[in-house]
């Protein structure tokens, strides 16, 4: 009888330590003793470093970042950069939200000094959204280190593309350290941007979500739309497509104010296209932007009722109360739902996100307003045809159809500029 006791007793302490240190890495998280989790991805930051930063070796370098560019231990790139005598770091670039990301979302940022380093940083979401020719006076090379989300409509790629314009222009080398697609390298949705809707929140023909790295995406851009830049990427190490970021190990930093968590990177995809009504809140101001959706005149049990309805892979909606303290409907209690991703394996951002508006349009056709004509919708989504097709009736799952050839020709042209494969 004892000896059956201890024998239950070293298969329970077997099954112990194969949860806890096998269970882990099976399910693709590596866990390091006291429980924390281990860096499995290098970024192209600490790649470079690594090799002693031998392409931009004795080279002026302008670098392209914010707050988001660290490494794993979370020391910035301008430290890296500037603390190397490899390298002569000599002036630093500001995207939207600015070096710090403390900008709001459209607040214009100003040039500054940087107060570590001295370095000029020249604002490239201010005067000029594009470096000036005296801006890139005596560098030799242009390094962008930048978290994106995976959205063409988010500024941060747009800002790459003006740059690497702008390095082709005037003859400089242009350098991509490379990070984590934080939703994903493998879905791709939405509909692709019209040329006429060309904008800063959507330079080029891709879909909103493009299932690229910023490295890829470089190099996509440099191509297929004619930059002709001199362009390097350089790769990260153990990064695969099907990776999240709570995949990597590596650290989360904000990358811009109204993306705290990954859940609201996860749903950005689609429901920033509420920025489209001048009167419905997207959350900003509150705890949970972009996953927060409602409006003082909004019945959020009924709302979440109709789109619970329709069985939306991966989510759940909920109804939910919250008064923001900025943005719109400052100040007003709100009602409306919350949008919770159950598998986002399954889970359709964009595809959501029409389907939300499609409520809304419908069932507060008094209230709901666009802002400015619809004009920002139409910029978001890359077209006016979808704002037009919902307002004569079109139902949202018949647009979310017509996307499919046109994204499944993007998926073939992306083919050749994907640089990681998946496990």
């Amino acid at each position: 009888m004892q000896h059956r006791i201890a024998c239950n007793k070293r298969k329970s302490v077997i099954i112990l330590l194969v949860f806890v240190f096998i269970a882990p890495v099976i399910s693709g998280i590596s866990v390091k003793a006291g429980g924390r989790k281990e860096v499995l991805v290098k970024t192209g930051i600490e790649v470079l470093a690594s090799r002693d930063f031998d392409i931009i070796a004795g080279k002026r370098v302008g670098l392209i970042t914010n707050h988001t560019g660290i490494d794993s231990k979370g020391k910035s790139t301008i430290d890296i950069l500037a603390e190397s005598d490899r390298v002569k770091l000599v002036a630093i670039f500001a995207p939207e939200h600015g070096v710090r990301g403390e900008a709001e979302a459209g607040e214009k940022v100003s040039s500054d000094r940087d107060a570590k380093t001295g370095l000029p940083i020249h604002s490239l979401y201010g005067k000029t959204l594009k470096p000036t020719c005296e801006m890139l006076e005596g560098i030799d090379v242009l390094v962008y280190d930048i978290q994106d989300v995976g959205v063409r409509f988010y500024t941060y790629i747009s800002t790459m593309a003006y740059a690497m314009e702008a390095a082709a222009e005037n003859g400089l080398e242009f350098v991509v350290l490379d990070r984590p697609n934080p939703i994903g390298g493998m879905a791709v949705e939405g509909p692709i941007l019209e040329k006429e809707f060309s904008s800063f929140v959507g330079l080029y023909p891709i879909p909103a979500r493009y299932g690229m790295t910023i490295g890829e995406l470089a190099r996509l851009f440099n191509d297929e739309f004619e930059i002709g830049v001199q362009l390097k990427v350089v790769e990260m190490e153990g990064w695969h497509r099907d990776m999240w970021f709570d995949d990597t190990g590596l650290p989360w930093v904000k990358p811009s104010p109204n993306i705290p968590t990954l859940a609201g990177a996860t749903v950005y995809p689609g429901t920033c296209f509420i920025e489209g009504f001048v009167n419905v809140s997207e959350g900003r101001g509150t705890d949970h932007p972009f996953e927060w959706i409602g409006a003082p005149w909004i019945d959020g049990k009924a709302l979440a009722k109709r789109l619970e309805a329709l069985k939306l892979p991966g989510v759940a909606f909920s109804a939910c109360e919250f008064t923001p303290k900025s943005s719109k409907n400052a100040g007003k209690r709100c009602s409306g739902i919350e949008v919770s991703v159950k598998d986002r394996l399954v889970f359709e951002p964009v595809a959501t996100g029409l389907y939300i508006v499609e409520a809304i349009l419908d069932m507060y056709p008094a209230q709901a307003t666009w802002a400015y004509k619809g004009s920002h919708f139409d910029r978001l989504i890359g077209t006016d045809k979808v704002r037009h097709l919902l307002e004569s009736g079109e139902k949202a799952s018949n647009i979310i159809k017509s996307w499919v050839p046109e994204i499944e020709g993007f998926r073939s042209m992306r083919e050749k500029y994907l640089l990681y494969d998946s496990h």
